[in-house]
Protein backbone atom coordinates (compact mmCIF):
# COMPACT_ATOMS: atom_id res chain seq x y z
CA UNK A 1 0.00 0.00 0.00
CA UNK A 2 1.86 3.03 -1.28
CA UNK A 3 1.15 6.27 0.57
CA UNK A 4 1.42 8.27 -2.66
CA UNK A 5 -1.32 6.18 -4.33
CA UNK A 6 -3.60 5.84 -1.30
CA UNK A 7 -6.36 7.96 0.22
CA UNK A 8 -4.56 8.81 3.45
CA UNK A 9 -5.51 12.33 4.40
CA UNK A 10 -3.68 13.39 7.56
CA UNK A 11 -4.04 16.85 9.09
CA UNK A 12 -1.23 18.98 10.49
CA UNK A 13 -3.37 20.71 13.14
CA UNK A 14 -6.08 19.57 15.53
CA UNK A 15 -9.52 20.08 13.93
CA UNK A 16 -11.73 22.65 15.63
CA UNK A 17 -14.63 20.18 15.81
CA UNK A 18 -12.60 17.63 17.80
CA UNK A 19 -14.51 16.96 21.04
CA UNK A 20 -12.12 14.71 22.93
CA UNK A 21 -8.83 12.84 22.62
CA UNK A 22 -10.08 9.97 20.47
CA UNK A 23 -12.03 12.29 18.17
CA UNK A 24 -8.92 14.44 17.69
CA UNK A 25 -6.75 11.44 16.79
CA UNK A 26 -9.30 9.87 14.45
CA UNK A 27 -9.88 13.14 12.59
CA UNK A 28 -6.22 14.17 12.38
CA UNK A 29 -5.14 10.72 11.24
CA UNK A 30 -7.70 10.65 8.45
CA UNK A 31 -9.48 7.63 9.91
CA UNK A 32 -12.90 9.30 10.00
CA UNK A 33 -14.64 12.42 8.75
CA UNK A 34 -17.84 14.02 10.02
CA UNK A 35 -20.74 14.33 7.58
CA UNK A 36 -23.21 15.84 10.04
CA UNK A 37 -23.72 15.91 13.80
CA UNK A 38 -23.39 12.32 15.01
CA UNK A 39 -22.90 10.92 11.48
CA UNK A 40 -19.44 9.82 10.36
CA UNK A 41 -17.65 8.61 7.25
CA UNK A 42 -15.05 5.87 7.78
CA UNK A 43 -12.16 6.50 5.44
CA UNK A 44 -9.96 3.61 4.19
CA UNK A 45 -7.62 3.33 7.19
CA UNK A 46 -10.48 3.70 9.69
CA UNK A 47 -12.51 1.10 7.85
CA UNK A 48 -9.56 -1.33 7.86
CA UNK A 49 -9.42 -1.00 11.66
CA UNK A 50 -13.14 -1.73 11.96
CA UNK A 51 -12.81 -4.72 9.62
CA UNK A 52 -10.05 -6.16 11.81
CA UNK A 53 -12.19 -5.63 14.90
CA UNK A 54 -15.06 -7.40 13.10
CA UNK A 55 -12.77 -10.33 12.32
CA UNK A 56 -11.84 -10.75 15.99
CA UNK A 57 -15.49 -10.53 17.04
CA UNK A 58 -16.54 -13.13 14.47
CA UNK A 59 -13.80 -15.53 15.51
CA UNK A 60 -14.77 -15.37 19.19
CA UNK A 61 -18.55 -15.56 18.55
CA UNK A 62 -18.13 -18.47 16.17
CA UNK A 63 -15.98 -20.19 18.80
CA UNK A 64 -18.94 -20.32 21.23
CA UNK A 65 -21.25 -21.72 18.54
CA UNK A 66 -22.95 -18.49 17.47
CA UNK A 67 -24.38 -18.33 13.95
CA UNK A 68 -24.22 -15.12 11.94
CA UNK A 69 -27.17 -13.64 10.06
CA UNK A 70 -28.21 -10.20 8.84
CA UNK A 71 -31.51 -8.60 9.80
CA UNK A 72 -33.06 -5.48 8.26
CA UNK A 73 -32.20 -2.05 9.62
CA UNK A 74 -35.78 -0.85 9.05
CA UNK A 75 -38.77 -2.33 10.85
CA UNK A 76 -42.57 -1.78 10.81
CA UNK A 77 -44.24 -0.20 13.81
CA UNK A 78 -46.48 -3.13 14.76
CA UNK A 79 -43.52 -5.30 15.84
CA UNK A 80 -42.46 -2.64 18.35
CA UNK A 81 -46.03 -1.92 19.46
CA UNK A 82 -46.39 -5.52 20.66
CA UNK A 83 -43.41 -5.17 22.96
CA UNK A 84 -44.41 -1.68 24.12
CA UNK A 85 -41.10 -0.17 23.05
CA UNK A 86 -42.50 1.97 20.22
CA UNK A 87 -43.64 4.41 22.92
CA UNK A 88 -40.89 3.61 25.45
CA UNK A 89 -38.06 4.57 23.10
CA UNK A 90 -39.66 7.97 22.58
CA UNK A 91 -37.65 10.53 20.64
CA UNK A 92 -34.49 8.40 20.68
CA UNK A 93 -35.95 6.24 17.90
CA UNK A 94 -35.82 7.38 14.28
CA UNK A 95 -39.39 7.06 13.01
CA UNK A 96 -40.57 7.50 9.43
CA UNK A 97 -43.48 6.78 7.10
CA UNK A 98 -43.43 5.05 3.72
CA UNK A 99 -45.28 6.42 0.69
CA UNK A 100 -48.48 4.71 1.84
CA UNK A 101 -48.36 6.37 5.25
CA UNK A 102 -47.31 3.26 7.20
CA UNK A 103 -45.05 3.76 10.22
CA UNK A 104 -41.52 2.36 10.33
CA UNK A 105 -38.43 2.85 12.46
CA UNK A 106 -34.68 2.61 11.96
CA UNK A 107 -33.76 -0.11 14.44
CA UNK A 108 -31.70 0.83 17.51
CA UNK A 109 -31.65 -2.89 18.45
CA UNK A 110 -33.27 -6.15 17.27
CA UNK A 111 -34.86 -8.02 20.19
CA UNK A 112 -38.33 -7.81 18.65
CA UNK A 113 -37.19 -9.09 15.26
CA UNK A 114 -35.12 -11.94 16.69
CA UNK A 115 -38.08 -12.99 18.85
CA UNK A 116 -40.27 -13.03 15.74
CA UNK A 117 -37.76 -15.29 13.96
CA UNK A 118 -37.74 -17.61 16.98
CA UNK A 119 -41.55 -17.65 17.14
CA UNK A 120 -41.76 -18.82 13.53
CA UNK A 121 -38.81 -21.24 13.65
CA UNK A 122 -38.48 -22.82 17.09
CA UNK A 123 -40.96 -25.64 17.64
CA UNK A 124 -39.47 -28.05 20.14
CA UNK A 125 -36.96 -28.25 22.98
CA UNK A 126 -34.83 -30.16 20.45
CA UNK A 127 -34.36 -26.86 18.55
CA UNK A 128 -32.71 -25.25 21.59
CA UNK A 129 -30.29 -23.79 22.54
CA UNK A 130 -29.44 -21.33 19.78
CA UNK A 131 -27.12 -18.31 19.53
CA UNK A 132 -27.72 -15.95 16.61
CA UNK A 133 -25.76 -12.78 15.89
CA UNK A 134 -25.25 -10.03 13.36
CA UNK A 135 -22.94 -7.08 12.75
CA UNK A 136 -25.27 -4.32 11.68
CA UNK A 137 -25.64 -0.54 11.47
CA UNK A 138 -27.97 0.77 14.19
CA UNK A 139 -29.64 4.15 14.59
CA UNK A 140 -30.44 6.36 17.56
CA UNK A 141 -31.73 9.93 17.31
CA UNK A 142 -29.41 11.36 19.94
CA UNK A 143 -30.47 14.74 21.26
CA UNK A 144 -26.85 15.84 21.61
CA UNK A 145 -24.39 13.58 19.76
CA UNK A 146 -20.98 13.98 21.38
CA UNK A 147 -17.57 12.46 22.03
CA UNK A 148 -16.96 11.91 18.31
CA UNK A 149 -17.80 8.33 17.27
CA UNK A 150 -18.57 7.30 20.86
CA UNK A 151 -22.12 8.66 20.99
CA UNK A 152 -23.47 9.11 17.50
CA UNK A 153 -26.69 8.75 15.56
CA UNK A 154 -25.47 5.93 13.36
CA UNK A 155 -23.21 3.23 14.74
CA UNK A 156 -21.99 -0.29 14.01
CA UNK A 157 -22.95 -2.91 16.54
CA UNK A 158 -22.52 -6.61 17.04
CA UNK A 159 -25.69 -7.88 18.67
CA UNK A 160 -26.19 -11.53 19.54
CA UNK A 161 -29.12 -13.35 21.10
CA UNK A 162 -29.30 -16.62 22.99
CA UNK A 163 -32.43 -18.79 23.00
CA UNK A 164 -32.81 -21.39 25.73
CA UNK A 165 -35.39 -23.63 27.35
CA UNK A 166 -34.69 -22.55 30.94
CA UNK A 167 -32.73 -20.22 33.19
CA UNK A 168 -29.86 -22.69 33.55
CA UNK A 169 -29.32 -22.60 29.79
CA UNK A 170 -29.50 -18.81 29.80
CA UNK A 171 -26.89 -18.62 32.56
CA UNK A 172 -24.59 -20.89 30.57
CA UNK A 173 -24.89 -18.75 27.43
CA UNK A 174 -24.49 -15.60 29.52
CA UNK A 175 -21.18 -16.91 30.81
CA UNK A 176 -20.12 -18.00 27.31
CA UNK A 177 -20.65 -14.46 26.10
CA UNK A 178 -18.81 -13.04 29.10
CA UNK A 179 -15.78 -15.17 28.22
CA UNK A 180 -16.05 -14.33 24.51
CA UNK A 181 -16.21 -10.60 25.29
CA UNK A 182 -13.21 -10.90 27.60
CA UNK A 183 -11.22 -12.50 24.76
CA UNK A 184 -12.39 -9.88 22.24
CA UNK A 185 -11.37 -6.88 24.32
CA UNK A 186 -8.09 -8.45 25.35
CA UNK A 187 -7.24 -9.24 21.73
CA UNK A 188 -8.06 -5.62 20.82
CA UNK A 189 -5.48 -4.44 23.37
CA UNK A 190 -7.89 -2.83 25.83
CA UNK A 191 -7.75 -2.51 29.60
CA UNK A 192 -11.31 -3.09 30.80
CA UNK A 193 -13.49 -4.10 33.72
CA UNK A 194 -16.78 -5.96 34.09
CA UNK A 195 -19.32 -4.12 36.24
CA UNK A 196 -22.88 -4.69 37.39
CA UNK A 197 -25.32 -2.73 35.26
CA UNK A 198 -28.95 -1.73 34.93
CA UNK A 199 -31.13 -3.29 32.25
CA UNK A 200 -32.70 -0.05 31.04
CA UNK A 201 -34.98 -0.45 28.04
CA UNK A 202 -33.82 -4.04 27.59
CA UNK A 203 -35.37 -5.41 30.78
CA UNK A 204 -34.81 -5.91 34.49
CA UNK A 205 -32.79 -9.15 34.47
CA UNK A 206 -29.12 -9.53 35.37
CA UNK A 207 -26.79 -7.50 33.19
CA UNK A 208 -23.11 -6.62 33.05
CA UNK A 209 -21.27 -3.85 31.28
CA UNK A 210 -17.76 -4.12 29.92
CA UNK A 211 -16.20 -0.71 30.55
CA UNK A 212 -12.84 0.99 30.24
CA UNK A 213 -11.53 3.68 32.55
CA UNK A 214 -10.73 6.68 30.35
CA UNK A 215 -10.45 10.37 31.13
CA UNK A 216 -12.67 11.26 28.18
CA UNK A 217 -15.37 8.73 29.02
CA UNK A 218 -19.04 9.63 28.81
CA UNK A 219 -20.04 7.47 31.79
CA UNK A 220 -19.04 6.95 35.41
CA UNK A 221 -18.45 3.72 37.29
CA UNK A 222 -18.42 3.13 41.04
CA UNK A 223 -15.55 0.97 42.23
CA UNK A 224 -14.44 -0.22 45.64
CA UNK A 225 -10.71 -0.92 45.69
CA UNK A 226 -11.10 -2.81 48.97
CA UNK A 227 -13.37 -5.53 47.57
CA UNK A 228 -14.77 -6.71 44.23
CA UNK A 229 -17.70 -4.26 44.06
CA UNK A 230 -18.00 -2.81 40.54
CA UNK A 231 -21.12 -1.09 39.14
CA UNK A 232 -22.21 1.40 36.54
CA UNK A 233 -23.46 4.67 38.00
CA UNK A 234 -27.06 3.75 37.15
CA UNK A 235 -26.79 0.40 38.97
CA UNK A 236 -24.54 1.42 41.87
CA UNK A 237 -26.01 1.55 45.37
CA UNK A 238 -23.76 3.32 47.83
CA UNK A 239 -24.41 3.86 51.52
CA UNK A 240 -24.90 7.55 52.21
CA UNK A 241 -24.21 9.45 55.41
CA UNK A 242 -27.17 9.89 57.76
CA UNK A 243 -27.78 13.32 59.28
CA UNK A 244 -29.77 13.85 62.45
CA UNK A 245 -31.44 17.25 62.43
CA UNK A 246 -33.46 18.65 65.33
CA UNK A 247 -37.19 17.86 65.17
CA UNK A 248 -39.51 20.87 65.20
CA UNK A 249 -43.02 21.87 64.09
CA UNK A 250 -43.64 22.71 60.44
CA UNK A 251 -43.34 26.46 59.83
CA UNK A 252 -43.40 28.53 56.66
CA UNK A 253 -40.41 30.64 55.70
CA UNK A 254 -40.32 33.30 53.01
CA UNK A 255 -37.80 32.44 50.27
CA UNK A 256 -38.39 35.05 47.54
CA UNK A 257 -37.24 33.79 44.14
CA UNK A 258 -35.17 30.97 45.69
CA UNK A 259 -35.96 27.77 43.78
CA UNK A 260 -32.87 25.58 43.44
CA UNK A 261 -31.21 23.60 46.23
CA UNK A 262 -28.18 25.90 46.16
CA UNK A 263 -30.29 29.07 46.25
CA UNK A 264 -32.46 27.88 49.16
CA UNK A 265 -29.61 26.39 51.20
CA UNK A 266 -27.50 29.54 50.80
CA UNK A 267 -30.46 31.79 51.66
CA UNK A 268 -31.36 29.80 54.79
CA UNK A 269 -27.69 29.17 55.65
CA UNK A 270 -28.00 25.38 55.82
CA UNK A 271 -26.31 22.51 53.98
CA UNK A 272 -27.94 20.94 50.92
CA UNK A 273 -28.38 17.72 52.93
CA UNK A 274 -30.95 19.61 55.04
CA UNK A 275 -33.30 19.96 52.04
CA UNK A 276 -35.80 17.60 50.45
CA UNK A 277 -36.18 17.90 46.68
CA UNK A 278 -39.67 17.18 45.35
CA UNK A 279 -39.84 15.94 41.74
CA UNK A 280 -43.19 15.38 40.07
CA UNK A 281 -43.54 12.64 37.44
CA UNK A 282 -46.52 11.91 35.20
CA UNK A 283 -47.47 9.25 32.66
CA UNK A 284 -50.37 9.18 30.24
CA UNK A 285 -51.45 5.70 31.34
CA UNK A 286 -50.59 5.77 35.08
CA UNK A 287 -51.16 7.80 38.23
CA UNK A 288 -48.85 10.76 38.85
CA UNK A 289 -46.23 10.47 41.58
CA UNK A 290 -44.02 12.68 43.69
CA UNK A 291 -40.41 11.60 44.23
CA UNK A 292 -38.56 12.87 47.32
CA UNK A 293 -34.77 13.02 47.41
CA UNK A 294 -32.31 14.60 49.79
CA UNK A 295 -30.89 17.83 48.44
CA UNK A 296 -27.27 16.65 48.25
CA UNK A 297 -28.09 13.86 45.77
CA UNK A 298 -29.26 13.57 42.15
CA UNK A 299 -32.16 11.38 41.03
CA UNK A 300 -31.36 8.05 39.35
CA UNK A 301 -33.61 8.18 36.29
CA UNK A 302 -32.74 4.56 35.51
CA UNK A 303 -34.40 3.42 38.72
CA UNK A 304 -37.48 5.50 37.94
CA UNK A 305 -37.76 3.86 34.51
CA UNK A 306 -37.13 0.30 35.66
CA UNK A 307 -39.30 0.53 38.78
CA UNK A 308 -42.25 2.54 37.46
CA UNK A 309 -42.03 2.31 33.66
CA UNK A 310 -40.57 4.24 30.76
CA UNK A 311 -43.73 6.24 30.23
CA UNK A 312 -43.01 8.35 33.33
CA UNK A 313 -41.47 11.74 32.57
CA UNK A 314 -40.75 14.83 34.71
CA UNK A 315 -43.86 17.03 34.57
CA UNK A 316 -43.74 20.38 32.83
CA UNK A 317 -44.26 23.67 34.68
CA UNK A 318 -47.91 24.00 33.65
CA UNK A 319 -48.78 20.54 34.98
CA UNK A 320 -46.93 21.21 38.24
CA UNK A 321 -48.86 24.44 38.83
CA UNK A 322 -52.14 22.63 38.12
CA UNK A 323 -51.47 19.92 40.71
CA UNK A 324 -49.67 21.92 43.40
CA UNK A 325 -50.80 25.51 42.97
CA UNK A 326 -47.16 26.58 42.91
CA UNK A 327 -44.34 26.86 40.42
CA UNK A 328 -41.42 24.41 40.19
CA UNK A 329 -38.96 24.94 43.03
CA UNK A 330 -41.70 25.63 45.59
CA UNK A 331 -43.58 22.31 45.67
CA UNK A 332 -43.50 19.73 48.44
CA UNK A 333 -45.24 16.64 49.89
CA UNK A 334 -47.13 18.18 52.84
CA UNK A 335 -50.94 17.93 52.56
CA UNK A 336 -50.68 16.11 49.20
CA UNK A 337 -52.30 12.83 50.19
CA UNK A 338 -54.01 12.67 46.78
CA UNK A 339 -50.65 12.00 45.09
CA UNK A 340 -48.53 8.85 45.45
CA UNK A 341 -45.30 9.74 47.23
CA UNK A 342 -42.08 7.71 46.97
CA UNK A 343 -38.99 8.70 48.93
CA UNK A 344 -35.32 7.81 48.79
CA UNK A 345 -34.41 5.49 51.64
CA UNK A 346 -31.92 8.00 53.09
CA UNK A 347 -34.98 10.06 54.09
CA UNK A 348 -36.47 7.29 56.22
CA UNK A 349 -36.81 8.76 59.72
CA UNK A 350 -35.56 12.17 58.58
CA UNK A 351 -36.77 15.15 60.57
CA UNK A 352 -36.05 18.87 60.74
CA UNK A 353 -35.94 19.01 56.93
CA UNK A 354 -36.75 21.86 54.52
CA UNK A 355 -38.94 21.51 51.42
CA UNK A 356 -41.35 23.47 49.23
CA UNK A 357 -44.54 24.85 50.82
CA UNK A 358 -46.73 24.50 47.68
CA UNK A 359 -46.84 28.28 47.64
CA UNK A 360 -44.75 30.54 45.44
CA UNK A 361 -41.76 32.11 47.22
CA UNK A 362 -42.22 29.96 50.33
CA UNK A 363 -40.64 26.84 51.82
CA UNK A 364 -41.32 25.02 55.06
CA UNK A 365 -38.92 24.11 57.84
CA UNK A 366 -39.26 21.27 60.32
CA UNK A 367 -40.50 18.56 57.92
CA UNK A 368 -40.71 15.17 59.62
CA UNK A 369 -41.26 12.51 56.96
CA UNK A 370 -42.91 9.94 59.20
CA UNK A 371 -45.13 12.52 60.88
CA UNK A 372 -46.05 14.82 57.98
CA UNK A 373 -46.00 12.71 54.82
CA UNK A 374 -47.74 9.52 53.75
CA UNK A 375 -44.83 7.85 51.97
CA UNK A 376 -46.00 4.88 49.93
CA UNK A 377 -42.56 3.27 49.72
CA UNK A 378 -38.92 4.03 50.49
CA UNK A 379 -36.52 3.07 47.66
CA UNK A 380 -32.92 3.66 46.68
CA UNK A 381 -33.58 6.43 44.15
CA UNK A 382 -30.29 8.34 44.22
CA UNK A 383 -27.10 8.30 42.19
CA UNK A 384 -24.07 7.44 44.29
CA UNK A 385 -21.60 10.24 44.93
CA UNK A 386 -18.10 10.68 46.26
CA UNK A 387 -18.01 9.88 49.97
CA UNK A 388 -20.64 7.12 49.83
CA UNK A 389 -19.66 3.76 51.29
CA UNK A 390 -19.47 0.41 49.50
CA UNK A 391 -22.59 -1.72 50.10
CA UNK A 392 -20.40 -4.81 50.51
CA UNK A 393 -17.51 -3.78 52.76
CA UNK A 394 -18.47 -0.25 53.91
CA UNK A 395 -15.23 1.29 52.59
CA UNK A 396 -15.48 4.49 50.55
CA UNK A 397 -16.48 4.09 46.90
CA UNK A 398 -14.33 5.64 44.17
CA UNK A 399 -15.89 7.15 41.05
CA UNK A 400 -14.08 6.94 37.71
CA UNK A 401 -14.81 8.25 34.24
CA UNK A 402 -15.47 5.36 31.92
CA UNK A 403 -16.50 4.31 28.45
CA UNK A 404 -19.01 1.52 27.89
CA UNK A 405 -17.67 -1.04 25.42
CA UNK A 406 -20.35 -3.71 25.56
CA UNK A 407 -23.40 -4.85 27.50
CA UNK A 408 -24.81 -8.31 28.16
CA UNK A 409 -28.37 -8.90 29.40
CA UNK A 410 -30.48 -11.74 30.72
CA UNK A 411 -33.80 -10.92 29.08
CA UNK A 412 -35.58 -13.99 30.44
CA UNK A 413 -39.08 -14.41 28.99
CA UNK A 414 -40.01 -10.73 28.69
CA UNK A 415 -40.05 -10.62 24.88
CA UNK A 416 -41.07 -14.22 24.27
CA UNK A 417 -44.19 -13.77 26.42
CA UNK A 418 -45.15 -10.49 24.77
CA UNK A 419 -44.53 -11.81 21.25
CA UNK A 420 -45.68 -15.44 21.76
CA UNK A 421 -42.35 -17.15 21.11
CA UNK A 422 -42.79 -20.61 22.64
CA UNK A 423 -41.57 -24.21 22.34
CA UNK A 424 -42.88 -27.62 23.36
CA UNK A 425 -40.96 -29.40 26.12
CA UNK A 426 -40.52 -33.17 26.51
CA UNK A 427 -44.04 -33.46 27.95
CA UNK A 428 -45.66 -31.53 25.12
CA UNK A 429 -46.18 -28.49 27.33
CA UNK A 430 -45.87 -25.08 25.69
CA UNK A 431 -43.32 -22.81 27.37
CA UNK A 432 -41.82 -19.38 26.56
CA UNK A 433 -38.30 -19.27 25.14
CA UNK A 434 -35.75 -17.90 27.62
CA UNK A 435 -33.63 -15.20 25.98
CA UNK A 436 -30.42 -13.23 26.38
CA UNK A 437 -29.11 -10.21 24.48
CA UNK A 438 -25.48 -9.19 24.04
CA UNK A 439 -24.10 -6.05 22.34
CA UNK A 440 -20.71 -4.64 21.34
CA UNK A 441 -20.08 -1.21 19.81
CA UNK A 442 -17.31 -1.50 17.22
CA UNK A 443 -16.52 2.22 16.98
CA UNK A 444 -16.29 2.35 20.76
CA UNK A 445 -13.46 -0.17 20.65
CA UNK A 446 -11.63 1.97 18.10
CA UNK A 447 -12.21 5.16 20.12
CA UNK A 448 -11.26 3.52 23.41
CA UNK A 449 -7.92 2.36 22.00
CA UNK A 450 -7.21 6.01 21.10
CA UNK A 451 -8.25 7.16 24.58
CA UNK A 452 -6.16 4.57 26.42
CA UNK A 453 -3.14 4.17 24.14
CA UNK A 454 -2.92 7.36 22.10
CA UNK A 455 -0.41 10.06 22.97
CA UNK A 456 0.38 13.64 21.98
CA UNK A 457 1.72 12.43 18.62
CA UNK A 458 -1.31 10.39 17.56
CA UNK A 459 -2.70 6.87 17.60
CA UNK A 460 -0.96 3.80 19.04
CA UNK A 461 -2.77 0.83 17.51
CA UNK A 462 -2.34 -2.68 18.91
CA UNK A 463 -0.99 -4.90 16.17
CA UNK A 464 -4.19 -6.96 16.15
CA UNK A 465 -6.36 -4.11 14.84
CA UNK A 466 -3.84 -1.73 13.27
CA UNK A 467 -4.61 -0.72 9.67
CA UNK A 468 -1.14 -2.08 8.78
CA UNK A 469 1.53 -3.86 10.78
CA UNK A 470 4.60 -2.15 9.30
CA UNK A 471 5.18 1.43 8.12
CA UNK A 472 8.18 1.74 5.82
CA UNK A 473 9.73 5.19 5.56
CA UNK A 474 11.63 5.46 2.27
CA UNK A 475 14.14 8.31 2.52
CA UNK A 476 15.15 9.86 -0.78
CA UNK A 477 12.74 7.81 -2.92
CA UNK A 478 14.29 9.19 -6.13
CA UNK A 479 17.51 7.27 -5.38
CA UNK A 480 17.41 4.02 -7.37
CA UNK A 481 19.56 2.18 -4.81
CA UNK A 482 17.11 3.12 -2.06
CA UNK A 483 14.01 2.14 -4.03
CA UNK A 484 15.68 -1.10 -5.07
CA UNK A 485 16.34 -2.14 -1.47
CA UNK A 486 12.87 -0.94 -0.42
CA UNK A 487 11.16 -3.01 -3.10
CA UNK A 488 13.17 -6.07 -2.14
CA UNK A 489 12.22 -5.70 1.55
CA UNK A 490 8.57 -4.95 0.75
CA UNK A 491 8.31 -8.05 -1.43
CA UNK A 492 9.77 -10.23 1.32
CA UNK A 493 7.38 -8.81 3.91
CA UNK A 494 4.24 -9.16 1.78
CA UNK A 495 5.24 -12.69 0.79
CA UNK A 496 5.40 -13.53 4.50
CA UNK A 497 1.98 -12.19 5.40
CA UNK A 498 2.79 -8.66 6.55
CA UNK A 499 0.49 -5.74 5.77
CA UNK A 500 2.61 -2.74 4.88
CA UNK A 501 2.25 1.00 4.25
CA UNK A 502 5.11 2.37 2.15
CA UNK A 503 5.71 6.08 2.57
CA UNK A 504 7.19 6.74 -0.87
CA UNK A 505 6.36 10.46 -0.97
CA UNK A 506 9.06 12.88 -2.00
CA UNK A 507 8.81 14.81 1.26
CA UNK A 508 11.10 15.54 4.21
CA UNK A 509 11.96 12.84 6.71
CA UNK A 510 10.32 14.90 9.47
CA UNK A 511 6.92 14.93 7.77
CA UNK A 512 7.09 11.18 7.14
CA UNK A 513 8.08 10.37 10.72
CA UNK A 514 5.34 12.64 12.06
CA UNK A 515 2.73 10.92 9.89
CA UNK A 516 3.92 7.49 10.98
CA UNK A 517 3.48 8.56 14.62
CA UNK A 518 0.06 10.06 13.88
CA UNK A 519 -1.17 6.92 12.11
CA UNK A 520 0.06 4.75 14.98
CA UNK A 521 1.34 1.79 12.95
CA UNK A 522 3.03 -0.62 15.44
CA UNK A 523 6.36 -1.13 13.61
CA UNK A 524 8.28 1.41 11.53
CA UNK A 525 11.23 0.51 9.30
CA UNK A 526 13.43 3.26 7.85
CA UNK A 527 15.23 2.67 4.56
CA UNK A 528 17.60 5.38 3.31
CA UNK A 529 21.01 5.99 1.75
CA UNK A 530 22.84 6.06 5.08
CA UNK A 531 21.31 2.79 6.23
CA UNK A 532 22.19 1.09 2.93
CA UNK A 533 25.74 2.36 3.07
CA UNK A 534 26.28 1.14 6.66
CA UNK A 535 24.02 -1.94 6.28
CA UNK A 536 22.14 -0.72 9.39
CA UNK A 537 18.37 -0.21 9.46
CA UNK A 538 16.23 1.12 12.30
CA UNK A 539 13.00 -0.56 13.40
CA UNK A 540 10.95 1.68 15.69
CA UNK A 541 8.24 0.30 18.02
CA UNK A 542 5.42 2.83 18.22
CA UNK A 543 4.11 1.86 21.65
CA UNK A 544 7.36 1.61 23.61
CA UNK A 545 9.46 3.95 21.41
CA UNK A 546 12.23 1.32 21.37
CA UNK A 547 14.60 1.30 18.40
CA UNK A 548 16.05 -1.99 17.16
CA UNK A 549 18.96 -1.81 14.71
CA UNK A 550 19.44 -4.67 12.20
CA UNK A 551 21.34 -5.43 9.02
CA UNK A 552 19.53 -6.01 5.75
CA UNK A 553 19.54 -9.81 5.92
CA UNK A 554 17.93 -9.71 9.39
CA UNK A 555 15.05 -7.33 8.63
CA UNK A 556 12.44 -9.98 7.85
CA UNK A 557 13.43 -12.25 10.74
CA UNK A 558 13.48 -9.39 13.26
CA UNK A 559 10.11 -8.01 12.12
CA UNK A 560 8.61 -11.49 12.40
CA UNK A 561 10.03 -11.76 15.90
CA UNK A 562 8.68 -8.34 16.92
CA UNK A 563 5.28 -9.07 15.40
CA UNK A 564 5.03 -12.31 17.39
CA UNK A 565 6.09 -10.49 20.55
CA UNK A 566 3.41 -7.81 20.10
CA UNK A 567 0.70 -10.42 19.60
CA UNK A 568 1.97 -12.37 22.60
CA UNK A 569 1.73 -9.27 24.82
CA UNK A 570 -1.97 -8.97 24.02
CA UNK A 571 -2.59 -12.36 25.62
CA UNK A 572 -0.47 -11.84 28.73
Amino acid sequence: MKFSKSFINTLREDPKEAENKSHRILLRGGFVRSLASGIHIYLPLGWRILMRIEKIIREELNRIGAQEMLMPAICPRDVWEKSGRWAEYGDDMFKLKDRKGRDYCLCPTHEEIITGIARNSIRSYRDLPQIWYQIQIKYRDELRPRFGVIRSRQFIMKDSYSLDRDDDGLSENFELHKRAYTNIYRRCGLDFEIVDAAGGLMGTGQSNEFVARVDGGEDTIAICDNCDYRASLEAAQGIGKIFDFVDSPVTEVHTPGKRSVDEVSNFLKVGSENLVKSMFYTASDKEPMLILLRGDYEINEGVIRSKFGFSYKPADAETIVRFFGAEPGFIGPVNKDDIAVYADDLLKGAKGMITGANKNDYHIKGLNLERDVNVREYLNLRIVKKGDACPKCRKEIELHNSLELGHIFKLGIRYSKLLDATFLDENGEEKPIVMGSYGIGLERIMACVCEQKGDEHGAVWPISIAPSEVYIVVLNPLDKDVTGVAEEVIQALTNNGFSVIIDDRDLSAGIKFNDSELLGIPLRLTIGPKGIKNDSFDIHLRETKEIVRVDKTSILCKLQELKSMLYRRLNE
